[in-house]
C-alpha cells in the first residue's frame, strides 16, 4: 500500500515543481509587464501636489469631501502630498454628476458619479481628465435606514476606485 501512494505523491511533487519553473519562466520571458511603482509619472520638478476641497455640483450633500478625501489617500500613497505654499501643483476636483437607479437585472440599485479632475502648475496650461462610473448595491430589506446605508457604502466604494483611477490617468498625463 505504500508503495502506491509513493509514484503517486511523487508525480504530484513533479507536477507542481514544473508548474512553478512554467510560472517562473513566464515572468522572466519578458511579457511586455514591468513593476514600476506608482507616481513616477508625475511631473518633472514636481515634489508635492496639494488636493483643496473639490466643488460639489451636485445636490448631494459633503460629497466632495469623500472624493477629496480619496484622492487626498493616493496622493499620499505615493509619498506626493503636500499642503500650503509648498506645493509644486495642485488638483482642483468638481464632482459633476451623481444619480440612483434601480438597475433591470434583479433587485438591485446603481448609483454613478462623474467627477472632473485638474492639475495646475504656474507657467503651464491646465491638465484635465474626467473620470465617470457606477457601483451596484441592495436596496436592504424594505428599511429605509438600511437602504441608505447600503447607498452610502456604494458611494464610498465609487469614491475610491473613480480617485485612484483619476489619480493614475492624471499621472499617466503628465
Amino acid at each position: 500500500m505504500s508503495l502506491r501512494s509513493k509514484p503517486a505523491s511523487r508525480r504530484l511533487h513533479v507536477a507542481v515543481l514544473l508548474s512553478g519553473l512554467g510560472v517562473g519562466s513566464a515572468l522572466l520571458s519578458g511579457c511586455g509587464y514591468r513593476f514600476t511603482p506608482r507616481g513616477e509619472g508625475l511631473p518633472e520638478g514636481v515634489k508635492s501636489v496639494c488636493a483643496p476641497i473639490f466643488i460639489n455640483d451636485t445636490p448631494e450633500p459633503a460629497l466632495e469631501t469623500l472624493f477629496t478625501r480619496y484622492f487626498r489617500q493616493e496622493l499620499t500613497r505615493v509619498g506626493r502630498l503636500g499642503s500650503g505654499a509648498s506645493c509644486d501643483a495642485k488638483v482642483e476636483g468638481a464632482v459633476l454628476s451623481l444619480w440612483s437607479s434601480p438597475t433591470i437585472v434583479g433587485r438591485f440599485f446603481r448609483v454613478a458619479a462623474t467627477v472632473r479632475l485638474r492639475l495646475v502648475r504656474e507657467g503651464q496650461p491646465p491638465q484635465e481628465t474626467v473620470i465617470s462610473g457606477t457601483e451596484d448595491y441592495l436596496p436592504g430589506s424594505g428599511d429605509i435606514l438600511e437602504a441608505e446605508s447600503n447607498r452610502q457604502a456604494a458611494l464610498d466604494r465609487l469614491a475610491q476606485v473613480l480617485m485612484r483611477d483619476g489619480f493614475d490617468r492624471l499621472a499617466s498625463t503628465w
